[in-house]
């Protein structure tokens, strides 16, 4: 039986049985050495090769991923935010010092978001959608995660509010150079819409038709505003 699954914004993404099925891109053979090297570790699916399609194949992690407004708002609780960062440390401390991190410090997942965690009930249990990993600093992957999952920029965000979640998900995670964050979301904000805006598959052309990098630009001038 095949299935496809919801909440896929650039990929289609099936499951047959109890795995799962994706296109290939270039950079397949970085995740899928990267998903061996975290076997057995809960946090991420298991890469179990490639079909007769040319599609890999990855096990099925069970729940379900925030890929709605209303789920990633029913999320946004402490308790949630702070396994979130808690996985994210397993995460950095299991490939820090590996060939795969490279010169940097450790491998980052480079897109975490509600849309790419599995959730069972509000409880966040690994990560979906390795595409963009890659070597890189903790901060990234936390900087990523305070405007994801806070959801910086949006009318309804309340700033005191934020700015304490901000300070949950670094305890969560045991970061202490709080400092870093904010330079280091603003740094992300930039990066992913002149990505957008540069891109010229036909991926990033959705995305610039459906305004995304105009939204990126609007959540990047309230993050400078709130300082």
């Amino acid at each position: 039986m095949t299935d496809r699954l919801p909440g896929g914004g650039i990929n289609a993404v099936v499951r047959v049985g109890e795995t799962v099925r994706r296109p290939q891109h270039p950079r397949s053979p970085y995740v899928h050495r990267l998903l061996d090297h975290l076997d057995p570790w809960p946090g991420a699916p298991r890469f179990l090769g490639i079909d007769e399609e040319g599609r890999e194949i990855l096990s099925f992690l069970d729940g379900d991923a925030a890929w709605r407004q209303e789920d990633q708002a029913r999320v946004r609780t402490e308790a949630s935010l702070r396994k979130v960062a808690a996985l994210t440390r397993q995460l950095h401390d299991l490939t820090a010092g590996t060939e795969l991190a490279g010169g940097s410090e450790v491998v980052c997942h480079n897109d975490l978001a509600p849309k790419n965690t599995v959730y069972r009930g509000d409880e966040p249990v690994a990560f979906v959608d390795w595409d963009l990993a890659g070597p890189g600093r903790r901060v990234h992957d936390i900087a990523h995660i305070c405007w994801q999952y806070l959801d910086l920029g949006h009318a309804t965000v309340d700033v005191a509010e934020a700015s304490r979640l901000i300070g949950v998900i670094c305890d969560g995670y045991g970061f202490e150079d709080r400092g870093e964050v904010i330079p280091a979301i603003l740094w992300w904000q930039d990066r992913c819409r002149r990505g957008i805006e540069a891109g010229d598959d036909p991926a990033m052309i959705r995305l610039k038709e459906s305004g995304v990098p105009a939204a990126i630009g609007k959540a990047h001038d309230w993050v400078r505003e709130h300082l």
